[in-house]
């Protein structure tokens, strides 16, 4: 028993004036032995066994992750909305049409915001014609201008945009697109820029009244010529497009001008004026004369579930040296190098698979366009047609589109969609000449991984009828499929 006291003493004494660590201190996470109650009455009390501040550390940063670990919502992966009547460039852009006149976004002092897209595509197409060979000789070389050229599968370059948007005033915005890379541009492109005012500059409330329903654009812009051109690839930007190509016969220009609207319950009247051409030009003004274009329209939410509306937009210039309605698109389209000959490049075909109707001279078209939306079911038309002739034609041709579209979005937040087009087109090549026509039809889907990522693949099956022998585009044809990726904010 003395024995016994003597070394329970000498280990007293050894813990009692030993030195404590730093991980000992009262502020250290620590551990306890717990000795029996029996015992407690004969012995001393156990000393603490410091754990290392290492493991403690890393024990409060499981804890603190475990706290944090909550469900993200789809839309909050977006960046937030800084403009006031802004239209989103990613998914919460889709099925917008016209800049939103509103004022969800409170006026806080300028405000400036940068944007930008990206497209890149997998193409997975074959071509083919019938036309008679059509014999070429340049610089003493014989070549057949009606063969095609050979293509394969593989990426197509990318394309890119970039956005720039200033908030200069209360309702009043600026707005800037540059192509960074296009197919038919490979250069930086500036697309458009223009001013928007939806509020009145001078605080008087005659002039503050009016500005609830007026809205006035003006500056270089994508003319608000249909509804089709708010739902198309502009370039690097395709998420608001449900399939991958535009249409056959592709209504897209920008001009310098200004347009004025007026909407109130849920109805929509525009009335514009621009230079009739896809730049400024003083040059030749007796060959000139301003482009005029309206749209009247409704457009109603009558619930959650289904909203409707309907569209009727006109376009008229009597001369011009070179009107862009039907050829504005400096992107190029979507199908590389089909349906052209073995001397095609990149970006001098860069339209290959659209048709341009040539009325560059004069051109008077109009087009209506009903939409229906009713929960995850979309229903958008396009009926159009196009009057006019080209520089040294004394008569006018007639072209006519028909675009029918259905899309169906599902799953939460509707990221998962499959769609379908149909789409034809009719005229005349030539004064005189039989009607030529060209079906497309489209089918394909596409997952939404963030509202700004987007995937999408199509398959499609387009043919040429009624071509004469010497065009290259007699009995032609082209079908396959196209991968395409896009990433828009």
């Amino acid at each position: 028993m003395q024995r016994s006291i003597v070394v329970l003493s000498a280990l007293f004494a050894a813990v009692a004036f030993a030195p404590q660590s730093s991980a000992q201190s009262p502020n250290k996470m620590t551990s306890s032995i717990a000795v029996p109650n029996s015992a407690a009455i004969d012995t001393m009390p156990a000393p603490a066994i410091a754990v290392p501040e290492s493991a403690t550390i890393d024990t409060i940063k499981k804890i603190a992750g475990t706290k944090q670990i909550k469900k993200t919502n789809f839309l909050t992966t977006a960046p937030g909305i800084e403009m006031q009547n802004y239209r989103p460039e990613d998914k919460r852009g889709i099925n917008v049409f016209e800049a939103p006149k509103d004022e969800s976004v409170a006026y806080e002092g300028f405000k400036l915001q940068w944007g930008a897209a990206f497209t890149q595509q997998f193409q997975g197409l074959d071509h083919s014609n019938t036309a008679a060979p059509r014999l070429v000789t340049t610089n003493g070389v014989t070549t057949d201008a009606n063969s095609l050229i050979r293509i394969g599968h593989g990426p197509n370059n990318a394309t890119a945009n970039l956005y720039l948007n200033g908030q200069l005033a209360r309702g009043i915005r600026v707005a800037m697109t540059t192509y960074s890379s296009a197919r038919h541009h490979n250069e930086t492109w500036v697309k458009d820029g223009y001013l928007l005012i939806d509020a009145s500059p001078i605080d008087w409330k005659p002039l503050n009244d009016i500005m609830k329903y007026v809205t006035i654009r003006a500056g270089h812009f994508e003319i608000n010529y249909g509804d089709a051109h708010f739902r198309r690839t502009d370039n690097g930007n395709s998420i608001r497009n449900p399939l991958v190509g535009n249409y056959i016969m592709d209504a897209f220009t920008t001009e310098v001008g200004g347009e004025i609207y007026v909407r109130a319950n849920g109805f929509l009247a525009m009335a514009g004026v621009t230079g009739g051409e896809s730049r400024g030009m003083i040059t030749n003004p007796d060959k000139r004369s301003p482009s005029y274009l309206g749209k009247i329209g409704f457009d109603k939410k009558f619930s959650d579930d289904f909203r409707f509306r309907l569209t009727a937009s006109e376009y008229a210039t009597s001369s011009s040296v070179s009107n862009t309605l039907f050829s504005g698109d400096r992107a190029g389209s979507r199908y590389y190098d089909v349906v052209e000959n073995t001397t095609s490049t990149e970006a001098a075909q860069a339209w290959s698979g659209a048709m341009q109707p040539g009325l560059k001279n004069s051109i008077h078209s109009f087009v209506v366009n009903p939409f229906l939306q009713f929960r995850g079911l979309e229903l958008f038309g396009n009926i159009e047609r196009a009057k006019g002739r080209a520089a040294g034609e004394t008569d006018n041709r007639t072209w006519k589109q028909n675009v029918g579209e259905v899309v169906y979005r599902f799953l939460p937040d509707q990221r998962l969609y499959v769609a379908a087009r149909y789409n034809t087109v009719n005229g005349q090549l030539t004064v005189g000449a039989p009607d030529v026509s060209v079906k497309r039809t489209q089918i394909g889907g596409g997952w939404f991984l963030t509202p700004n990522i987007l995937t999408k693949l199509e398959f499609v099956n387009q043919k040429y009828l009624d071509f004469p022998t010497t065009d290259i585009r007699n009995g032609a044809k082209f079908k396959g499929f196209m991968v395409e990726g896009v990433v828009a904010f």
